[in-house]
Formats: structure tokens, C-alpha cells, sequence
């Protein structure tokens, strides 16, 4: 099948189940192969899940025209944010051994312990635990993440721009 011909509503089917396959591929890693997540994987996860759920609300409903974007923008601003998380941690993990951020509290204790804000800040200035590479298939995980991100938010202008339900 040519996904350049599939209707928005199979689209965004598509692309919810391939989120859901990937927070399912990342719990699977976390309680399964031990590779417990930094504050940057959760964040990423978290833009996963805001995407499935923007994929299956625009999957149910299917609108026409302009609504379209009421979906397509909120599955565009998860990727956008989950593109600069994964972004920001491959570098994090880019850095020499010297250089690698002291490693940082665990976010809950975070977030009870800081605003919001600094929450954010604490988590986007990296931490130890966030250099730490373990590759899957030749690829650490937040390149992973990148280029899904990258592919979703393709789909996602694809499907916006058909004209078919």
C-alpha cells in the first residue's frame, strides 16, 4: 500500500498504533532488558503518547478542511517537542567523557521538590544517567526517536493534505 494514497482517518490509525508500538517497545526495554529511562526518555515518551493520543482522536473523528489541522498541529507540536528532546539528548550523549553533566536527582523527586520551570531547566541541561548509550540495532535510543518523530510528523502532513476521509 501507498501510504501517499491512504485517507486521513487510516493515516492516523497508522500512525496512533505505530506510537502505541513504540511506548510498547520502550516499556519492553525498560522492565524487560533493564535500560532504565533518564528524565529525557521520559520526556520523549511523553511526546509519543501526546501524538497517539492527537493519531486516535483524529483517527475517530476524521474531520474535513480546516479541522484537520486541529488534530495534525497537536500530533505536529509532539513531534516538534519529542524532535528537539531527542535532539537535545544525542547530544547530551555526543559529549566527551569529561564534559557529561554530574548526574542529576530522579524526576519525580524533582518535580516534588521544583517548580515546574525548574524542572525543565534541571532535565534540558542533561545529567549523567542521560550520556549513558545503549544502542538498539546499532542506533541509541534517541536517534530511534528522532527519526520517528521525523517519519510521524511526515505522515502527518501527508495525511492533512489529502483530500479523501
Amino acid at each position: 500500500m501507498n501510504p501517499f494514497r491512504w485517507s486521513y482517518r487510516f493515516s492516523f490509525l497508522v500512525g496512533f498504533l505505530i506510537c502505541a508500538g513504540l511506548l510498547g517497545i520502550a516499556l519492553y526495554a525498560e522492565y524487560r532488558l533493564g535500560m532504565n529511562p533518564c528524565p529525557l526518555c521520559i520526556f520523549q515518551r511523553i511526546a509519543f503518547l501526546a501524538m497517539s493520543v492527537f493519531f486516535l482522536l483524529g483517527a475517530l473523528h476524521a474531520p474535513r478542511g480546516g479541522a484537520r489541522w486541529v488534530y495534525s498541529g497537536g500530533a505536529l507540536l509532539s513531534a516538534i517537542f519529542g524532535i528537539v528532546v531527542a535532539g537535545r539528548h544525542l547530544w547530551v550523549q555526543s559529549l566527551p567523557a569529561d564534559q557529561v553533566p554530574s548526574c542529576g536527582p530522579p524526576l519525580d523527586y524533582m518535580f516534588s521538590a521544583f517548580p515546574f520551570a525548574r524542572v525543565m531547566q534541571l532535565v534540558f541541561t542533561g545529567s549523567g544517567e542521560c550520556a549513558k548509550v545503549e544502542p538498539i540495532l546499532g542506533l541509541p535510543m534517541p536517534a530511534w526517536s528522532l527519526l520517528w518523530f521525523v517519519l510521524l510528523a511526515a505522515l502527518t502532513m501527508v495525511a492533512t493534505r489529502r483530500r479523501t476521509n
